[in-house]
């Protein structure tokens, strides 16, 4: 068994009920005039699959930044597995080096997070900072590499590789230094339907290991497949419902009211899709996943 496995399960078994985030009348803006995030309140339990949902624009992509730590509050306050996240407690190195341990974060644009010369260097940057062995470290990328699928790619330039393959070594450079908490911001954004479907299956994995999962997507058919609970966020930039997947994706007229779907819109199969209907009468259907 890898040490990585062994990291895993031993993560099962002391999982506690303590919350791995608690905000509290949470509120962001670049100025009063431009409100980001107005008054969110919510919690997110270890080893939950979480899905912030939201139209372009509602501030769920501000709110996961956030939950990293890359911007903090205007008002309200936020706490990571009981302890308060503040920008004055992460300029301290100690809180600083146990926070990034325990949260990793996947941007939504893979260039944004890549800047190494090759991939093997992007992805043993983390456990580097993290000051690991360098056996620990060579034995981690092994692991992640293997289980990615992406051992062939390490010495060739992030810059190089194709959309998916970028995120593979970007969530590769997460994973390697084994975070309680994964936050994914858009985590289908550009890739093929195979691509997504190995995103669902590698997220599942990773839950089951006992990591919390919170991605911010508007994808209806990706918060199905991934998500335990729902946190919607309106236009407004407030929590318009919180609520267990199946309840959210079900309420046609809360996901009309944030603009997630349009009123033609309905579940074939599995998927959303759109029918128009023209003025004279006339019924088109136009397939098209939402």
């Amino acid at each position: 068994m890898s040490q990585t496995s062994m990291t895993l399960e031993k993560e099962i078994i002391t999982r506690t009920e303590v919350a791995a985030y608690t905000l509290k009348n949470v509120s962001f803006g670049y100025s009063p005039s431009q409100q980001v995030i107005s008054d969110v309140s919510f919690s997110v339990r270890e080893g939950e699959r979480v899905a912030l949902l939201g139209a372009n624009g509602s501030g769920k992509s501000s709110l996961l930044k956030i939950l990293n730590g890359l911007i903090f509050p205007t008002s309200g306050s936020i706490q990571c597995f009981g302890e308060e996240l503040t920008e004055t407690g992460l300029k301290m190195d100690k809180t600083n080096f146990q926070f990034r341990r325990r949260v990793g974060f996947v941007f939504q644009n893979s260039d944004a997070q890549l800047f190494n010369t090759t991939v093997r260097e992007e992805i043993i940057y983390g456990p580097l900072q993290l000051h690991l062995s360098a056996g620990d470290i060579e034995q981690r990328l092994n692991d992640i590499v293997g289980m990615l699928g992406i051992t062939h790619l390490l010495d060739r330039s992030p810059f190089r590789l194709s959309g998916g393959e970028k995120k593979k070594v970007a969530i590769a450079s997460v994973l390697i230094t084994n975070p309680n908490v994964v936050l994914l911001d858009e985590p289908t954004n550009g890739l093929d339907p195979r691509s997504q479907m190995w995103m669902t299956d590698i997220l599942n994995t990773l839950n089951t290991a006992g990591k919390t999962i919170i991605i911010a997507t508007h994808d209806l058919d990706m918060v199905r497949r991934i998500a335990d609970r729902v946190i919607v966020m309106g236009e407004d930039h407030k929590v318009a419902a919180i609520g267990q997947t199946d309840q959210i994706l079900q309420n046609r007229e809360l996901l009309i009211a944030v603009n997630l779907i349009h009123e033609h819109s309905h579940w074939h199969g599995e998927v959303y899709h759109s029918h128009q209907h023209s003025h004279e009468g006339d019924h088109e259907h136009d397939h098209k996943e939402t």
